[in-house]
């Protein structure tokens, strides 16, 4: 595996205080059975109105934020779902929906554009329990991922994202999903690919304070016969396989690993049948600054008709000499200067991983912070704050015995 180097690239601005996204919990009910969700399913899991605007409250004391992420559970069972839409976008952020997609009809969509949403994050992979799609691999499922990303697309101004989690033995189709979004790039604003992560039991035991816990009332705990150590670097030598160009611009490092990559970000500019080029990190940094700048908040998701201003972007050239020379690839061919050229995201996100000596190494600047108690706390692990009120710790089993 080639090993990617942290320094040639920008590293994102976001931290616990100022960041581009908080991740609001309005539920834990949800119609689906996800093999990889860190979060236990309640069936009475709805948060009330009051709750939600005291989480909010807490996000608007501790922490500056672009967007919302309205997750869960799905945030689609919430009976109150527009309600939540609309208070996040009267509070000046942006509204970002997490959901499968179930419950999502052509009239609820409606409701939520009139109520602010500003996008949408379907969660679609072959892992999950999905009807009618059972047995389904990543590249067949792109047929329901184009359903949701053309229902949007029909409505109009809403921006459109896909995830979906990583497993040893899909990793095989992620640069078919990447061809699928290029292709889609009209439509489809962002790829997301979320690296599976599993509660290691094999190597390490688990403490809170003196008290050795059992990881199995957890819902990830598990002892998986797949890998649970996949690599960001992985999944960009992977993709290289059919995109040699491709390359990322920015990063998350990891909280106890500076050159670990949790949140990975490639910008590509482009066609639905070419890719041009790349946007590197002097580009994102621009983008990032100035939006802080003008904004006084780090860029969340960019509204859709920004990501057909290609061309506009690449004026960064000025400072991005890999925008340079996408403007030159681009602009070899004359008749270009009539076609439009659009940008997408593709972001590789590499959850918490075990250190040789236990320690955890989270997201630096974590995006989906959200609260428990009235504090800010990591959404991939509280089930650990909801069942033991605290992180828990590791150890490597060879330094307890």
């Amino acid at each position: 595996m080639v090993r990617l180097n942290h320094l040639d690239y920008y590293r994102l601005p976001w931290n616990l205080t100022d960041n581009s996204i908080s991740w609001l919990e309005p539920t834990a009910k949800c119609n689906l059975y996800c093999e990889g969700c860190y979060r236990s399913n309640e069936k009475d899991g709805h948060k009330t109105m009051a709750e939600i605007n005291a989480d909010l409250d807490v996000f608007q004391k501790l922490r500056n934020s672009d967007g919302v992420s309205i997750a869960g559970g799905d945030p689609l069972t919430h009976p109150d779902v527009i309600e939540i839409v609309r208070e996040v976008k009267r509070r000046g952020m942006k509204p970002i929906v997490n959901t499968n997609g179930l419950a999502l009809t052509k009239e609820l969509l409606i409701e939520l554009k009139k109520a602010g949403v500003f996008g949408f994050t379907f969660h679609i992979d072959s892992k999950q329990g999905r009807p009618h799609w059972k047995n389904k691999n990543e590249l067949e499922l792109n047929e329901l991922r184009l359903k949701y990303a053309q229902m949007l697309a029909d409505v109009g101004g809403i921006s459109c994202a896909f995830n979906s989690t990583v497993y040893e033995d899909t990793m095989q189709y992620i640069p078919g999903m990447v061809k699928w979004a290029r292709e889609h790039i009209d439509i489809v604003h962002v790829m997301v690919f979320i690296l599976y992560r599993a509660v290691n039991n094999k190597e390490y035991e688990y403490y809170l304070g003196p008290q050795k816990i059992d990881m199995g009332e957890l819902v990830y705990n598990e002892d998986p016969e797949t890998r649970a150590d996949i690599k960001a670097d992985e999944i960009v030598e992977l993709i290289r396989t059919e995109n040699p160009g491709f390359d990322p611009c920015a990063y998350l490092n990891g909280s106890q690993q500076p050159d670990s990559f949790k949140w990975l970000l490639t910008g590509r500019l482009g066609t639905k049948k070419k890719i041009y080029g790349y946007m590197g990190k002097k580009g994102m940094e621009a983008i990032q600054m100035f939006n802080h700048l003008l904004y006084g908040r780090y860029l969340a998701y960019a509204k859709p008709k920004d990501t057909k201003k290609g061309k506009l972007m690449l004026l960064l050239g000025v400072f991005d000499k890999r925008l340079r020379k996408t403007f030159f690839k681009f602009y070899k061919n004359p008749l270009n200067i009539f076609k439009r050229l659009r940008y997408q995201s593709v972001m590789i996100i590499q959850p918490v991983d075990f250190l040789q000596d236990g320690r955890q190494n989270m997201c630096d600047g974590c995006p989906d912070i959200t609260v428990w108690n009235g504090q800010l706390v990591w959404s991939c692990r509280m089930e650990e704050q909801l069942n033991f009120g605290h992180n828990i710790n590791a150890y490597p089993k060879d330094l307890v015995n």
